[in-house]
């Protein structure tokens, strides 16, 4: 098998050809395999759960869920779970499963939440808010500014702590809250609208109120693949988010595979991928750049594919180099105006 390097395929459709060539080869390869076991790392072997999930870990890794919204996944054990009438998970099909974590640590800048909720979770027809920014205060404090629509775009801001909820959600306890720069009691003073109306519309996808609170939901807030755990435990550094989930407490970082670098493995089961179908599947995507996070990018997962290279091992199992979504060369303004 042809490895790529960095300088390799740089034609569009190029890239296209040797995505799709390497992985019939990879899958070819697989399925030609008598070695169904797993060895990456000490990971301890698992019988296939019968639900057809795919058992997921990953560190170090930069996941996009937009090309502007992002999260920093410091660690992850969990599975990549079909959902509706599909027997496993399609992976470009981002909304063909769920990722249900175990245990993971998952940070967010406060730059990228504002991008979430700007971009997903205020963007639909009828939500109330705009031109959200997001700070973190000296004090560990957040402050969330914005403008209100239906108020003729006037500004507020509401600060306080993020804390927490048993079940699961985080709240921002409200310890501040201004409207046209004047203080308001509640943000439901400054929307106008009543709490059950704007859940129940569905405008605003994991975010509710409770008097001066905002109460974030992150398993609706961010786009697909949605992902399904609680989060426990948040703090808050200088320029960052970050947050424990837990659903299963014997597992942590400390079960991850025992590997070098930056990686994201799914093992066992079957997956598909552009209509190839990887049965007991093992494949390890590992970083060409491991000074840095794995930068991974779903929807230009071909392009990062294409700039990188692989490797079989004997128990023919899958190791894919990807280069960082970041460092992939830039589409030519020229190209992307013909294609419009």
């Amino acid at each position: 098998m042809r490895h790529h390097n960095e300088n390799s395929a740089s034609e569009p459709g190029l890239k296209r050809g040797y995505s799709r060539v390497a992985i019939i080869g990879w899958v070819s390869l697989l399925l030609a395999s008598l070695t169904a076991s797993s060895t990456f790392g000490t990971q301890d072997s698992k019988p296939d759960q019968p639900d057809g999930s795919v058992r997921v870990s990953m560190r170090n890794v930069r996941y996009r869920f937009m090309e502007s919204v992002s999260v920093q996944i410091n660690y992850l054990i969990g599975s990549v779970v079909p959902l509706g009438d599909h027997a496993m998970p399609v992976i470009e099909d981002k909304n063909s499963y769920k990722i249900h974590i175990d245990s993971a640590e998952i940070a967010i800048s406060p730059q990228d939440l504002a991008s979430l909720l700007n971009q997903f979770v205020f963007a639909r027809p009828g939500s109330p808010l705009s031109d959200i920014s997001v700070r973190v205060l000296p004090n560990a404090h957040l402050s969330v500014k914005g403008h209100l629509k239906d108020k003729g775009d006037i500004p507020f801001e509401t600060e306080g702590a993020l804390v927490p909820l048993p079940d699961g959600k985080l709240r921002l306890r409200a310890e501040k809250m201004k409207a046209l720069k004047i203080p308001v009691k509640g943000l439901m003073d400054a929307f106008g609208i009543e709490v059950d109306n704007l859940i129940k519309s569905g405008q605003v996808p994991g975010v509710a109120t409770d008097g001066n609170d905002l109460i974030f939901d992150l398993e609706q807030m961010l786009p697909a693949p949605r992902i399904e755990g609680k989060v426990t435990k948040v703090r808050v550094e200088s320029n960052t988010i970050v947050q424990t989930i837990s659903s299963d407490p014997s597992k942590d970082a400390k079960a991850l595979p025992k590997s070098p670098g930056n990686f994201m493995a799914v093992q066992g089961n079957s997956v598909q991928y552009e209509k190839v179908t990887m049965r007991d599947c093992d494949i390890v995507v590992l970083d060409m750049d491991p000074r840095d996070p794995l930068d991974f990018f779903l929807d230009r997962l071909k392009e990062q594919l294409a700039a990188g290279y692989t490797k079989i091992t004997p128990n023919f199992q899958l190791r894919i180099y990807i280069k960082d979504y970041g460092k992939l060369p830039s589409k030519p303004a020229s190209t992307a105006n013909a294609k419009k």
